[in-house]
Parts: C-alpha cells; sequence; structure tokens
C-alpha cells in the first residue's frame, strides 16, 4: 500500500488524484453568489462585496489546500479580507497561487443586471503572474480559431477578417465583445467598419473573454482595454478551453508604468496565456450571481436555493458545470 504524504511543494496540484480541487473551491463562489442576492437590484454594490468577500473567505479557510492570494481585493491595508498576500486554505494541501473576484461586476449585481459571477482561479505556487502595479491591459480573447491567425499588435479590422477566414465565417457574422467605455469609442468604430458586429459589455470582462473562447457561444473575439487581474484570471480559464489570449499592459501614465518596471514587469511585450500563467495546472470556477451567457445566477425555487457554476481544469481539458440546490432557510432570511 503506497501513501501520499500531504506536502506544500510546488507542482502539486495533483497531489491527491481521486479529488478535485475545483469542487472544494466551486462551495466558496457559491456561497459568495448566495450572499449577494439580498442586494441584487439595491444599489449597494459595496455591500454586495463585503457579503461575497466574507462568505468566500469562510468557506476557503475550509479547502485543503496552501493558498497565496496574487489577485485580491487590494492592499492589505485597503482591503480587510482576501487581500494580495494573504493566505488562505487550512494550509495543509498543495501550494497555490490564487486570484479571487467574489463579485466579477458589483456595478452589475447593484443595478440587477446580468453578467455578474464570483470567480476563483488557482494555479502552482509562483506561475501567476503579479500585473497588480498596473491596474489596465489591452487583450485580445478567441477561440482555438485565433491561434497563429490573430495577433493583438496587428490593426483590429485585420484581426477580425483572420479570424473570420479560419472560422470558415463571413465577417459580417462575426461577434466582438467590448467593455462599454469612452476610452474604447474609437475600437468599437474601428470593429463596425471592418463589417462585424459588437457585443457590448456594461462590465464583467472575464465572462465576456471566457465566451469569446467557448465553443457554444455567440461571441467570437473579445477585444479591448480591463483590469490586468482579470486578464490574468481569464488566462487561467483559456489553458482549459484550448483558446488564445493576448495582452499588453497599458499603464495610466509614467508614474504607474515606473511601479510596473520595479515589479518587474515588461512594456510593449505580448503575454499570452502560458506567461500570464506559466503552469497549464490550472482551475477556473465561476458561479453566477446574476443571469448571462456563462452561468444562470442564483435562483429561488420554493424551499431551495439553486446555484448554477462552470469549472475548467486546465491539465485535463475538462468543463464540468454544476447546479447544486441548497435549503433556503439555511442561507437568507426568509
Amino acid at each position: 500500500m503506497v501513501g501520499i504524504v500531504t506536502t506544500t511543494n510546488t507542482g502539486i496540484l495533483n497531489l491527491h488524484p481521486d479529488r478535485n480541487l475545483g469542487m472544494e473551491l466551486v462551495r466558496a463562489t457559491e456561497a459568495a453568489a448566495i450572499r449577494a442576492v439580498p442586494f441584487i437590484g439595491h444599489g449597494d454594490k459595496n455591500a454586495a462585496d463585503k457579503a461575497a468577500v466574507d462568505a468566500m473567505r469562510a468557506f476557503l479557510a475550509t479547502v485543503n489546500f496552501d493558498g497565496v492570494i496574487v489577485i485580491g481585493e487590494g492592499e492589505k491595508d485597503e482591503a480587510p479580507m482576501l487581500f494580495n498576500g494573504e493566505h488562505v486554505g487550512n494550509g495543509r494541501g498543495p501550494a497555490c497561487d490564487i486570484a479571487v473576484d467574489p463579485i466579477d461586476g458589483t456595478s452589475l449585481t447593484a443595478a440587477g443586471r446580468q453578467n455578474a459571477v464570483s470567480v476563483i482561479a488557482v494555479s502552482d505556487r509562483g506561475t501567476m503572474l503579479d500585473a497588480s502595479s498596473v491596474f489596465y491591459m489591452n487583450k485580445i480573447v478567441t477561440g482555438p480559431a485565433g491561434i497563429g491567425v490573430v495577433d493583438i499588435r496587428k490593426p483590429i479590422g485585420e484581426n477580425i477578417r483572420a479570424l473570420a477566414k479560419a472560422m470558415g465565417k463571413d465577417v459580417g457574422d462575426i461577434r466582438v465583445a467590448v467593455l462599454d467605455r469612452p476610452r474604447h469609442e474609437g475600437l468599437i468604430q474601428e470593429i463596425r467598419d471592418a463589417g462585424a458586429g459588437t457585443r457590448l459589455l456594461l462590465d464583467g470582462d472575464v465572462a465576456g473573454g471566457i465566451n469569446a473562447a467557448r465553443y457554444e457561444s455567440r461571441i467570437d473575439m473579445c477585444v479591448g482595454i480591463g483590469g490586468s487581474p482579470e486578464g490574468v484570471v481569464t488566462a487561467c480559464a483559456i489553458k482549459a478551453l484550448g483558446g488564445m489570449i493576448q495582452t499588453v499592459l497599458a499603464p495610466k501614465d509614467d508614474e504607474e508604468k515606473q511601479k510596473g518596471i520595479d515589479a518587474g514587469l515588461k512594456f510593449d511585450h505580448v503575454y499570452d496565456q502560458d506567461t500570464l500563467v506559466t503552469s497549464d495546472n490550472t482551475f477556473f470556477v465561476a458561479t453566477g450571481v446574476t443571469d448571462g451567457g456563462l452561468v444562470e445566477g442564483v435562483r429561488r425555487k420554493g424551499p431551495i436555493i439553486r446555484t448554477d457554476s462552470i469549472i475548467l481544469r486546465g491539465k485535463s481539458g475538462t468543463i464540468r458545470r454544476v447546479q447544486t440546490d441548497y435549503r433556503a432557510d439555511r442561507w437568507l432570511e426568509v
């Protein structure tokens, strides 16, 4: 009989081959999503975020791993829980980098709009790019057809035409997701001038990026400037989906650029899924807070609360969908 000794060495997310870390992590995203429900549509995004953070942190403490938050709610003095550098888990399992976003789309939640999700991404210790010193990056995400075809350094029209050809589609049938921000007005016009259609995202570019890489999606490409943390999180999902992501850091000023240089980041350099996250041993877990194209939102069905989640595992390329029913009287005031 061969025993497996628990350790905190790196590179061992498969320490327990009979256990799926993703199924433990999904309990934390489910809890965060459920706790955010009372705040959907009530206009207080901070209250929604706090409820989700508290729930996620409590459940992460029970997970059998030694996680260090690389991408969290902020610096320690600004975020009392789930801050960058915080250790989570019970400390008795594999050593991991972890990225958390208890609600990706707090504004969407507060407004009662679609596409808010609770997200966790995990990789081997020391393999997740820490881009926290530079808040934004320019991104382009596609499915497998874009590999070796799309290049973030090329004009968007050229990339659209190249992807359409690779997918065997007319350019007019290509749909490109973009965050609806003033900074993207020119980009949106270029996409439309190329003949493609746009899907404007109010918030939550993690879901937009993943939908661009998914096989059964109405989005073919996701582009534009969004958060650097979300880019790293998306890369963990792309590892399982077999798609591609390319990013270039976009500092807001010279001071932020210098902070990035001091942190060892490269500018005018293309980071892809294999440099944003250098390990293929990744998990991406998301639970819907409100309905969206990736997952459905939390639903109250009589005495139960139903959650809808997705678990993506990079090493095996597994896409697992999880629907869970909870007794409502154990979770929400009735």
